[in-house]
């Protein structure tokens, strides 16, 4: 009965956890919508836009010295609170397409993902791209249209371009409600009832006062004028006449997303929103993994790595490894196995994340993300378990860099300080190490998805390792892990415009100045086989 009731007790807890991802264009307001949430939550108790208040504060998310000075998300942050009943788990994310990584890494350790979209622009670039490793998982994806508090694109239109441009059936959940042109209110199509907002003074820190009114109610026609009411009232009848109707089921498998309007900045329609994505947004479901699907509530404990971080903590260059609770209760003092290694792995007691500001937890499950105190044991994509050495999940990508640098050093005294920092950030994923073959020994070379990351490299080189580096662009701009005979490989990159390299696993590269280099490579030789994805994981060829 004690152990029927213990897994009754994880059951539930299991059950309340929501672990999702906002994954956005830059610029759509991915850092301010995260701040709502938090406000709401309950987590923070004011709030404000990241750009218009920059000189006040900075986003309660971008914890890096440099992602306050630029006001962009650089890397993915962790936030923890809890708001009726719900155990929230929410992953920041990087909306700029050069750190496009670190989102990738975060979407494996994700639930569920909301999608945010700018009214006035919709589906961008990096929009699709991040859209496509949610559809290629299946995660249930939640549209939040933002900024709806300025004039943009038709509401229609713009659903429309959604399920033309990503190829997902979208369903109205609320509409944006407007008088003159100005945002009041949305109708909330599950309630059929229209909630209006009063708009505040303080720039959108705080909750504003909100009520709900029926569609018919004199209040509102009175409130937009008939004219308007009558607009309003005509475009949600066609949306129940001819519009998509809601498909709860399709959303849990991937193939449908509620759409959602709304303004961050004025936190109008944010509240609905996140009431109706807390109840349909799934809890922790079962993972694949070597040993095949493994239930959340089955015990032991097992997770994996998603994302480590270096210096969190300036003054104690601390390193945490961040951990997504896969199966079972994480119980402090246990010993852990690390897969890869097979080496134990003591489970210090859990860490809980508001960004960078930590506390400890008295409990962790299935669906929690929890930081651990690592000593470099641990790296990104490692399973660790209790009493089950074999188990693995997945392996979470590593991409092929595009852009390719050689580091300098002036000052030869601080060689120790820079190699330490290069260890230290290449297993973060800031970049990728490489090193070629030369007569004085192997030369590092740093590898980049985006140009912007060469930045927050030599940034946080200087800022937490007192080093003071320069970088030399190299003439490369793809590059591929490599399988084959020895000789074929040394033959391969021996030609023109190629040079070999390796990864700091020892797994040889290839680096090509071009494409074209490349897909000849590829066809001079068959016994070599090429991956864009680091052979160790989940291998793609190219």
């Amino acid at each position: 009965m004690a152990r029927e009731s213990a897994r009754d007790d994880l059951q539930r807890e299991i059950a309340r956890r929501r672990t999702f991802a906002i994954i956005s264009h830059p610029d759509a307001g991915k850092t301010t919508l995260t701040e709502k949430l938090l406000l709401y939550g309950g987590a923070i108790h004011l709030a404000g836009s990241v750009k218009a208040r920059r000189a006040r504060r900075h986003a309660t998310s971008d914890w890096l010295a440099m992602e306050q000075e630029r006001g962009i998300s650089i890397t993915a942050s962790v936030l923890h609170f809890d708001y009726q009943g719900f155990r929230i788990n929410l992953l920041d994310t990087p909306g700029h397409s050069d750190f496009s990584e670190d989102t990738y890494r975060a979407l494996t350790a994700a639930d569920s993902a909301i999608m945010l979209l700018d009214n006035r622009k919709g589906v961008e670039a990096q929009t699709e791209k991040l859209f496509s490793v949610c559809k290629r998982r299946r995660l249930p994806i939640f549209t939040f249209v933002n900024k709806c508090d300025r004039v943009g694109a038709d509401p229609l239109q713009l659903i429309d371009d959604v399920q033309k441009e990503l190829g997902i059936r979208c369903f109205v959940a609320t509409w944006p409600v407007r008088r003159r042109g100005e945002m009041v209110g949305v109708y909330d199509r599950l309630a059929s009832q229209v909630r209006l907002y009063e708009k505040g003074t303080d720039h959108g820190q705080s909750r504003p006062d909100a009520r709900l009114v029926e569609l018919d109610d004199p209040e509102l026609v009175e409130l937009l004028g008939e004219d308007e009411h009558a607009r309003v009232s005509e475009e949600i009848e066609l949306l129940e006449i001819a519009g998509e109707q809601p498909d709860w089921e399709a959303v849990a498998s991937g193939e449908a997303s509620p759409v959602y309007f709304g303004s961050a900045l004025t936190n109008f329609g944010v509240d609905v929103f996140l009431e109706r994505f807390l109840d349909q947004a799934p809890a922790p479901v079962p993972r694949e993994s070597s040993q095949g699907v493994v239930d959340p509530v089955a015990e032991p404990f097992s997770g994996f790595v998603f994302k480590v971080q270096a210096n969190m903590d300036p003054k104690h260059r601390d390193r945490v490894a961040f951990v997504r609770i896969c199966s079972g209760r994480f119980q402090a003092g246990e010993e852990a196995t690390i897969s890869r290694t097979g080496k134990s792995l003591r489970l210090a007691q859990p860490q809980e994340f508001m960004a960078r500001d930590r506390s400890f937890s008295e409990e962790a499950v299935a669906g929690d993300v929890v930081g651990l105190h690592d000593r470099g044991s641990l790296r990104v994509g490692d399973t660790v378990a209790l009493e089950n050495e074999e188990l693995n999940y997945p392996g979470v990508p590593r991409f092929s860099p595009e852009h390719f640098a050689r580091i300098h050093l002036d000052d030869p005294l601080r060689r120790k300080h820079l190699d330490r920092g290069l260890e230290h950030l290449a297993e973060e994923g800031t970049i990728l190490l490489l090193f070629a073959p030369s007569i004085t020994g192997p030369v590092p070379i740093v590898g980049a998805v985006g140009k912007l990351q060469f930045d927050v490299l030599l940034d946080r080189l200087d800022r937490e390792y007192g080093v003071d580096a320069r970088l030399e662009m190299l003439p490369f701009h793809c590059a591929r892990w490599v399988q084959g005979p020895e000789a074929a490989i040394e033959k391969t990159a021996s030609a023109y415009g190629r040079r070999q390299v390796e990864d700091t696993d020892g797994l040889p590269m290839i680096l090509f100045d071009s494409e074209w280099a490349l897909q000849r490579a590829q066809q001079d030789d068959d016994q070599l086989r090429y991956y864009d994805e680091q052979p160790t994981g989940i291998a793609v060829k190219a």
